[in-house]
């Protein structure tokens, strides 16, 4: 249910799913996890981007492995971890709407494009979970405390065009442009050398 196409650098992970929104199971998310552990190795890519197939990006936890434990697992935390430990760039190429727990993947990456359904839901607070540790501190320095608050805290839904304006996505785009917004916030690191993209990372809070 996690498909992974490398060419020539990049890595594209497919969160192949659609049936079920893109639902997550603890496998699932084990496999994301091990890919961008792999990617920031010494043989990884210079590009991974993250997607989904269908109408939905994820969904978030698979109800039925929620109910089983996954909503509390440290694999969301790990998964996360890595992607914003990645040396090389990092793309959340968002075919549809991201919620739950499928958030902390998407702010751990480097940009987010998205297609204009893709709107945002984090519903920890009617759900009675705590968000992912490192995720309220994500999303606070891409949105403000005040936005941050409306969505973990007001449960509020935010569409695309939304979040764009509070620089959550960075490029909204027709699903049959996605990749290609892509590519072209990828275009200058791709050009350069892999130590000097690391550098660049690692002075950017």
């Amino acid at each position: 249910m996690i498909a992974l196409e490398r060419y020539e650098g990049i890595w594209t992970a497919t969160i192949d799913r659609a049936d079920k929104a893109g639902a997550l199971t603890e496998e699932m998310l084990t496999r994301l996890a091990e890919i961008a552990e792999a990617a920031g190795g010494g043989d990884g890519p210079r590009l991974l981007i993250l997607t989904g197939a269908g109408k939905v990006f994820s969904a978030g936890a698979d109800l039925g492995a929620m109910q089983g434990g996954l909503a509390t697992s440290p694999v969301w935390e790990r998964l996360s971890s890595a992607i914003a430990a990645l040396p090389c760039l990092s793309i959340a190429a968002l075919n549809g709407t991201v919620a739950g727990g499928a958030m902390g993947m998407v702010l751990a990456c480097d940009f987010r494009v998205a297609v204009p359904t893709a709107q945002i839901f984090y519903p920890v607070m009617q759900r009675g979970f705590l968000p992912q540790p490192s995720d309220p501190a994500r999303l606070t320095a891409l949105v403000g405390p005040a936005r941050a608050r409306r969505v973990l805290l007001a449960g509020e839904r935010v569409d695309a065009q939304t979040a764009l304006d509070w620089g959550l996505y960075d490029r909204i785009a027709a699903p049959e442009d996605l990749t290609g917004a892509a590519m072209d916030l990828a275009d200058h690191a791709l050009g350069a050398s892999p130590a000097h993209v690391a550098a660049i990372k690692r002075l950017i809070p």
